[in-house]
């Protein structure tokens, strides 16, 4: 009689049981609870920073009589008001919450898109490329969890920004302050806001790299911008170019005036689009890959590609390509509105003096003063740029490659003054773009109101200012380099006092110090002030001396 030996039985391996809606989404609550304990210092800034913007905007045009806001009120009649504000609903009775969301909308909406990007971009084709997303899924993790947890994160941040917001708009409002108008506010930037982080959850099913992602989203957010800047200068409250864009969806509500709900309805379906073109794209790609193939390289290395230098280019050039691509031409279209700006502020001079007492009526003044505003928000954009590359000795860092690169005999300083060095002239490269693309669009529709020579004049003082913001971020990076992110604060608070420090009574001039950008000339207009140059370029100096310092003296990896 034979006998079948029978392996012991071990223990059950147990079943993962299918999900309510399928098994790939297993796990996606306690993703869900691991992004908000992650992010819970980034959403908590985020958060305070967008509601202290509305509380202090409120609060400080509250103090305005009728005749500021009457002059508040011509200049968002201006092109210059138009293409920064919107289509300007309730300027003819101009109070304090309509000021708020016709001249608030369009920052808020850049802020949150960009905050948006960033939050998809990190939580999805970050996570795969730095390996992360391959052993959270080794566990009890369906496919799809880490991306709809990152949605689901990113719509309660939202929301939550939303209904803060709303508070603050209700609690410190006038009389005339709804709640319904409130949230009308809210809710559309929200909204707008949501679409171009799920454009990103989009692009980051298409690209392998993240900063591919990022860079593809933020020109998709500066089209819009443009397209509504663009599209509302062509027609009063509006054209069909505005609507093309989710910025207009958001001021197409007019809280405040006439407030209707139904443009919340095209970010909406939108997002539902959106989400399940990506959600298709995701199911068809293979995991850590993108839809769109990397193409091949090399057999064999150019000897161009030695050296920390030839490194720090090949992980930067894209970004630079797309960034100047992108704001390239939407300078060169800016520039293309320049003959028509005379016509259109001589036309508003006529039917409004009170435009002609803030412009004056000289056709040039008007053709300055566009051009002015429109450089000053090219240069904000080249200091985002700027802020963002000085982090990328940070990306570098977190993902371990610096590690690798360092092992070798390679100096620290080497490396990271590459890093900082293809940063810097891209910096520089993207200042020039910007000053010379209005001037190419000009010339493109034969504006002769100022010459190249003109323009490199102006050009050569933002160089030193925008290179300060490159090595604030620098500093950070070097000495605290979890506080990278801090690089921001910069930015934002010289956009702040730069825009609105005029609101506020008693502001000591000393406020201005810190802005960069204070100690550059007005352009086209006056002249560079030698001791504010020089004091640009020691700070610029002073800046990377002490980057390089903090580099050397810390440990690797910080972060």
């Amino acid at each position: 009689m034979s006998a079948v030996a029978t392996a012991p039985a071990g223990p059950a391996v147990p079943t993962i049981g299918r999900a309510r809606f399928g098994s790939t989404l297993t796990g996606t609550g306690r993703m869900i609870r691991f992004i908000l304990r992650r992010d819970r210092v980034r959403i908590f800034w985020w958060t305070f920073s967008i509601v202290a913007f509305y509380l202090y905007f409120m609060a400080a045009l509250g103090t305005f009589d009728a005749e500021a806001m009457a002059g508040r009120a011509a200049l968002m009649e201006t092109p210059s008001g138009i293409a920064m504000g919107g289509p300007g609903y309730g300027v003819e009775d101009y109070t304090p919450e309509r000021a708020v969301a016709n001249e608030g909308i369009t920052w808020w909406v850049i802020a949150l898109g960009v905050m948006s990007i960033l939050h998809m971009v990190r939580h999805t084709r970050t996570e795969e490329e730095s390996s992360r997303s391959e052993l959270v899924r080794a566990n009890v993790v369906g496919r799809h969890a880490p991306a709809v947890a990152a949605i689901a994160t990113l719509t309660l941040v939202n929301a939550l920004i939303a209904v803060f917001s709303a508070g603050i708009i209700v609690a410190i409002g006038g009389e005339y302050v709804t709640v319904a108008d409130s949230f009308g506010l809210t809710v559309g930037v929200a909204l707008a806001s949501m679409v171009f982080g799920v454009v990103a959850f989009v692009f980051a099913q298409l690209t392998v790299h993240g900063r591919g992602a990022i860079g593809l989203s933020m020109a998709v957010l500066g089209a819009a911008f443009f397209a509504r800047a663009a599209g509302d200068m062509m027609e009063t409250h509006g054209s069909p170019l505005s609507w093309s864009s989710p910025f207009a969806w958001a001021q197409q509500m007019r809280p405040f005036v006439d407030l209707i709900w139904w443009p919340a309805l095209l970010s909406v379906a939108v997002i539902v689009l959106l989400l399940l073109l990506g959600s298709f794209l995701a199911s068809r790609r293979d995991f850590g890959g993108g839809m769109l193939a990397e193409r091949a390289g090399r057999a064999e290395a150019g000897g161009s590609l030695a050296g920390p230098v030839a490194l720090a280019w090949r992980q930067q050039r894209w970004a630079l390509f797309w960034c100047s691509l992108g704001l390239g031409l939407m300078w060169f279209a800016t520039g293309t509105m320049l003959p028509d700006i005379a016509d259109l502020m001589r036309d508003m001079v006529e039917s409004n003096p009170l435009v002609g007492a803030v412009f004056g009526n000289d056709p040039d003044g008007f053709v300055t003063a566009f051009l002015g505003i429109m450089l000053l928000y090219g240069i904000l954009c080249v200091a985002a740029y700027a802020i963002v590359m000085g982090g990328r000795a940070k990306a570098e860092e977190s993902a371990g490659r610096a590690e690798i690169v360092l092992a070798r005999p390679l100096a620290r300083s080497t490396w990271y003054g590459a890093q900082l060095l293809v940063a810097g002239i891209g910096t520089v490269v993207m200042t020039a773009v910007t000053v010379y693309a209005m001037w190419a669009g000009g010339v493109a529709v034969g504006d002769e109101t100022f010459s190249f020579g003109d323009y490199t004049e102006v050009l050569w003082p933002y160089l030193p200012a925008a290179l300060c913001y490159l090595g604030f971020t620098a500093v950070l990076y070097a000495w605290f380099p979890k506080a990278t992110g801090l690089g921001w604060l910069l930015l934002v608070y010289g956009f702040v006092i730069g825009m609105f420090g005029s609101l506020i009574e008693d502001l000591p001039e000393a406020a201005n110090y810190a802005n960069p950008l204070y100690w550059v000339p007005e352009a086209f207009v006056e002249s560079p002030e030698p001791s504010h140059m020089i004091g640009l370029g020691v700070a610029v100096v002073v800046l990377f001396g002490l980057a390089f310092l903090g580099f050397r003296r810390r440990d690797i990896p910080a972060v």
